[in-house]
């Protein structure tokens, strides 16, 4: 090829400033043989150029010992063979073959990686060194003499190369072939019958190579056995067993040993020349190399104690006589191992799932360990970080371990490991290798349901609608799956007061929701207390329970009850008679009132609704007393006649009215219906005192049942019971200390009674005037303890 310094220059300049424009391979595979002008690939389109820019861009290939086999066309982009492709030529027997190519293209200027490789096809069938192949044999050679023949080769590779061979039928020889390695197969000729060369001087035999392609080839050779007179010494080696220690990698060149044999006779067949008969595996240009005239055996290749540990070698010693003799000198070429591998840990059986209550020992995997290496070398200790609740168990044998637990395991806390094995051999310096495996720890139902708060408190207003949800409850469980699937139900059933909650509440099973079934009324029942069971699905279920505390909460649904003046009809009406000489602010009467709500809802006031003369007479608006605003004047009517209306402070109020007829009349009949009338009062304000005596007993006693359920029910933690006590006042105490409490007040003669009843210490106040007597709830836990009603 003649030299281009132009065209040099020019590539090395291009491929100068490609250095960092070279973009990732393109690689095609094509079967050798194809025709010139077969498309390979699309350059353009691989690499996504512009093939309408292709031409101004000069796509080309410019650099690769082996271009001149593939051209591009600068119009598409098309890569196509250029020149006749032989894999045999271009690779001989290596695989892959490989073909590498640069593509280059300007403005921009970039170049491009192209790899072809070439695919074998049965193209040559086996062939002999020669035609003709003249084998001599004396006539005096032993039956089972063997005789080597010059084998066929075949450049193919694969299926496609030399497979076996066969021989045409004959009386004396038999064919026996020698596999050295895969693809080389060496023919012997091996006598079955004596020879008699005054019979027949010369046997003519056809030996035919065949090849595993689709369809068949093959290959002949022409033998000629001719018989010879006799050479009757065959040589002798020196030593029948030839051992030498040779170390892997050893260099090139090394002498290994030198075959010695000897023949008794003289001239040509006492001359003795050796050569290589038979090896395992490499032929004997790669591994050894043998003068055929000093015996000299040397390294000419790579020695590796893995592929090989001993190489056992034939050396045919033959003698020069007219019918040469020879024999053969064993030669064992051991291989010593040196530390060039690494480790390999080989999982051969993992459960990848087990419980987390798998007892201490258990089988997590098992696994061996191999070194391709020897002695030391192959001598393999395996390791776990210390962190990790397993341990690792070797075999007798020592190349096998067991993964097992060696600590109690915990899902919740850890659901999965991911244990790294070290496997270091003993060699200097040491070669290591790591495995890492998974392995996931199962769920058991080891956990019971826990519910957000313990004990949950629940303030509900009374007159709530039935079916409505009150409260929901909620419990998790650290388990999974069924383990975590909780239920509710109710547990301890009874309200306290020997009825069952499933009576008034239900609860839905899958996601807790309590309903009420019925309408809770404040003045009826103002506390109970039930609990709550949350199970899950486990097998054996575990379970947990919770305690639920209701307060009903008071709403202004009971409007006042006139208490006195009452009319012997029951009616809420009363007449006084009061001396005209009266001074002002005399006590003509006190409406006395009764709410059976509480706090904002029980407080009552007092206005004068009708009333004939405003100047004549006041009412006193907390405590229901009518009294003279002035005294009586001649032109004053006798007899007057005021309504009053009384009406709680709930958001929307509730009142009652009660009628006061006063009556002026002069002194003397007023004293005369005073001694009456006070003896009338005197019995009415003993059956008052008797029946409030009554109501106060009942307030007590119902209190102290209340005392004592919420001391039951908050066993664990104290009711927080405020140290103020209450005004004397009708009303609740809003100065911000966060106390409620409220009393009964009622008058018997000149004495007055008052009974102060249990506070609500809920850290909360009821507000005048918000909608529906709204408690007004900071965001603590909450308490109301007692029963509040309002007398006046």
């Amino acid at each position: 090829m003649r030299w281009d310094c132009h065209g040099t220059f020019l590539h090395f300049a291009i491929l100068i400033l490609l250095w960092n424009r070279t973009s990732a391979q393109i690689r095609y595979s094509i079967q050798e043989e194809l025709k010139i002008g077969t498309i390979v690939g699309n350059i353009a389109k691989d690499m996504s150029f512009d093939r309408r820019t292709l031409a101004d861009r000069n796509l080309r290939i410019v650099s690769g010992t082996k271009q001149d086999l593939f051209q591009v066309n600068q119009r598409d982009g098309a890569l196509f063979v250029n020149q006749r492709i032989d894999r045999e030529e271009l690779c001989g027997k290596s695989t892959p073959c490989i073909v590498n190519l640069k593509a280059v293209i300007e403005n921009p200027l970039e170049m491009h990686h192209v790899t072809v490789e070439i695919l074998d096809v049965n193209d040559h069938s086996p062939s002999f060194p020669d035609p003709e192949y003249r084998l001599e044999v004396s006539e005096s050679a032993m039956t089972g003499a063997r005789f080597q023949l010059e084998g066929a080769n075949d450049p193919d590779i694969g299926l496609h190369t030399l497979r076996f061979y066969k021989l045409s039928q004959n009386d004396k020889f038999e064919l026996e072939v020698e596999d050295l390695t895969q693809d080389s197969k060496t023919p012997f000729l091996i006598l079955r019958k004596p020879l008699d060369r005054e019979l027949t001087p010369q046997y003519n035999l056809l030996l035919t190579a065949l090849d595993g392609g689709s369809p068949q080839k093959s290959g002949t050779l022409n033998i000629s056995v001719i018989v010879l007179d006799i050479n009757d010494n065959a040589p002798v080696c020196e030593q029948q067993k030839y051992t030498v220690l040779v170390q892997e990698n050893m260099a090139v060149g090394t002498f290994l040993l030198r075959v010695k044999a000897a023949d008794s006779d003289e001239g040509l067949n006492g001359e003795v020349e050796y050569s290589l008969r038979s090896k395992f595996r490499n032929t004997p240009s790669e591994v050894f190399g043998l003068d055929k005239v000093t015996g000299e055996m040397k390294v000419v290749g790579k020695i590796d104690f893995e592929k090989e540990q001993m190489y056992e070698l034939k050396i045919q010693a033959s003698d020069k006589g007219q019918v040469p003799l020879s024999t053969h000198c064993n030669v064992f070429v051991k291989v010593k191992d040196m530390n060039d591998n690494k480790p390999e840990i080989d999982v051969t059986s993992l459960s990848s799932r087990i419980p987390e209550d798998a007892p201490l020992g258990t089988v997590v995997a098992l696994m061996g360990v191999t070194d391709l290496d020897t002695g030391v070398n192959g001598q393999v200790v395996c390791t776990l970080p210390g962190d990790l609740p397993f341990d690792l168990k070797p075999s007798s044998e020592g190349n096998f371990y067991s993964l097992v637990t060696k600590s109690p395991l915990d899902r919740e806390s850890i659901p999965q490991y991911d244990i790294t094995i070290t496997a270091k051999d003993l060699g200097t310096p040491s070669l290591s290798s790591v495995k890492t495996i998974r392995v996931e720890i199962s769920d058991i139902n080891d956990n019971s349901p826990v519910f957000t708060q313990d004990p949950y408190t629940l303030y509900l207003l009374e007159n709530n609608a039935p079916g409505a949800s009150i409260l929901t409850v909620s419990a998790s469980d650290a388990d999974e799956g069924e383990n975590a699937l909780v239920s509710y139900s109710f547990g301890h059933v009874s309200a306290g007061s020997g009825q069952s909650v499933t009576s008034f509440l239900n609860i839905n099973p899958e996601n807790g929701n309590i309903y009420a079934l019925k309408t809770f009324d404040f003045e009826t029942l103002k506390t109970f207390q039930f609990q709550v069971v949350a199970k899950d699905s486990g097998r054996p279920s575990l379970s947990s329970n919770v305690t639920v505390n209701v307060f009903i909460l008071d709403q202004n649904d009971n409007a006042p009850v006139i208490l006195s003046p009452m009319s012997a009809n029951g009616s809420a009406e009363g007449v006084e008679e009061i001396p005209r000489n009266v001074n002002a602010g005399h006590s003509v009467t006190k409406v006395r009132a009764y709410d059976a709500d509480i706090g904002y809802n029980a407080w009552l006031s007092f206005s004068l609704q009708h009333v004939p003369d405003p100047s004549l007479f006041g009412l006193e608006r907390y405590t229901g007393e009518i009294r003279t605003l002035r005294s009586f004047m001649e032109t004053d009517e006798a007899e007057h006649k005021l309504v009053i209306l009384v009406k709680d402070n709930g958001n929307v109020s509730l009142s009652a009215t009660a009628t006061v007829i006063i009556t002026a009349v002069e002194p003397k009949e007023a004293f005369a219906a005073s001694d009456i009338k006070s003896t009338v009062k005197t019995e009415e304000e003993n059956n008052l005192t008797f029946y409030l005596m009554i109501t106060l007993g009942s307030v007590s006693a119902l209190f102290l049942l209340s005392i004592i359920g919420l001391i039951v029910m908050q066993c664990s933690k104290p009711p927080d019971y405020s140290s103020k006590y209450c005004r004397d006042s009708n009303y609740a105490d809003t100065s911000g200390n966060g106390t409620l409490c409220h009393s009964i007040q009622y008058r018997s003669g000149d004495k007055r009674y008052m009974l102060v009843g249990p506070r609500m210490s809920i850290g909360s106040a009821i507000v005048p005037g918000s909608n529906g007597n709204t408690l007004v709830v900071p965001d603590h836990r909450r308490r109301i303890s007692g029963e509040v009603r309002s007398y006046v």
